[in-house]
């Protein structure tokens, strides 16, 4: 054994553990579209039973097990294996919560072909093309709404909404922060502004959510003004990495007109940051946006910036689990 003060953090582990991770990733994939999540929700069972269960090769089925159990996904005693909490919550299908199976499944089928030309991206600063035809639309869709609808639930759970009257989701890409806002406010109104697709999408979503009756959904564009106003919190989610730096500051600007006095707003998105160590998520999706579709994961630092130029004083961050994180601002 080395005596060596630097010699853990000299070890090569953590730079194999970097390298390999497509494997992992990858074998997560093959698990979750073999069933083997929705298989132990059956209850532990060895890789025979689990092969049996999800109709796969026993060999295939340890493989899958063993990963996933080395990974903290499953975990296994007595050659039984069988689902983490986490598993249990999110991919199983018996949960109660956001499945995540529709992301995996994007994840796996078109964003992993993106990231094989990462190199080409990385030399160029430009998007791969982005295929979306056949059935790839219906798969983008589905897995970019439900990462949004994990991203809701995450603030929901660590944001207190009952002290608001009236929300504004302004330039809004999921109807989902707006729908888990209201079901745990009753009293709470909101109001839905955004163009395109994302509007219909939206009021699926918060019609399956029983809110409807208490939102507004408006076809606008943020950057043309008609923003609605009186509203005693306003929510940015998803909208600075699909703009430029020009346009972010003018929706922050209309953000603040829509204010009523000592609002406040929540700006959601990935961030790269400014502190000692970069929060891993943010960075990681700084990639995943631009090898996608080119769009940005901005600086803290330059978010701050828009709004306080806009009117909004940031008070503080919170980062929100397997999401992105939350400015808080409070209108000046």
């Amino acid at each position: 054994m080395s005596s060596h003060p630097d010699a853990e953090a000299a070890s090569p582990a953590r730079i194999v553990d970097v390298a390999i991770g497509y494997m992992a990733a990858k074998q997560l994939f093959a698990a979750s579209e073999a069933g083997l999540f929705a298989a132990l929700a059956e209850g532990p069972a060895g890789a025979a039973e689990i092969a049996a269960r999800a109709g796969i090769p026993e060999r295939t089925a340890r493989i899958l097990a063993d990963a996933m159990a080395g990974l903290g996904l499953l975990s296994r005693a007595d050659g039984l294996y069988a689902n983490s909490p986490a598993t249990a919550r999110y991919l199983s299908g018996a949960g109660d919560d956001v499945d995540l199976r529709p992301f995996l499944t994007f994840l796996d089928t078109i964003s992993y072909g993106h990231w094989l030309g990462f190199g080409e991206t990385t030399r160029t600063a430009k998007p791969a093309d982005l295929d979306l035809g056949g059935d790839r639309m219906t798969t983008f869709l589905s897995g970019v709404m439900t990462y949004n609808a994990l991203h809701a639930r995450m603030l929901a759970e660590n944001y207190d909404f009952s002290r608001h009257e009236r929300v504004l989701d302004l330039g809004g890409l999921s109807g989902s922060f707006l729908a888990e806002a209201l079901r745990g406010v009753p009293g709470l109104r909101g109001t839905f502004f955004s163009g395109g697709g994302l509007v219909e999408h939206a009021r699926t979503v918060l019609a399956e959510a029983g809110v409807a009756d208490r939102v507004e959904i408006v076809d606008g564009d943020p950057l043309e003004g008609g923003v609605p106003t009186g509203f005693d919190l306003v929510l940015l989610e998803h909208v600075a990495h699909r703009f430029d730096a020009e346009q972010n500051l003018r929706i922050a600007k209309a953000a603040r007109e829509a204010a009523a006095p000592g609002a406040t707003l929540l700006l959601l998105d990935f961030f790269l940051d400014s502190d000692p160590e970069q929060r891993a998520i943010d960075a990681l999706h700084a990639g995943e946006y631009l090898v996608i579709d080119g769009t940005i994961v901005y600086p803290e630092d330059e978010v701050r910036g828009w709004l306080r130029a806009a009117g909004w004083e940031p008070v503080e961050t919170r980062a929100l689990p397997g999401s992105p994180r939350v400015i808080v601002a409070e209108a000046r």
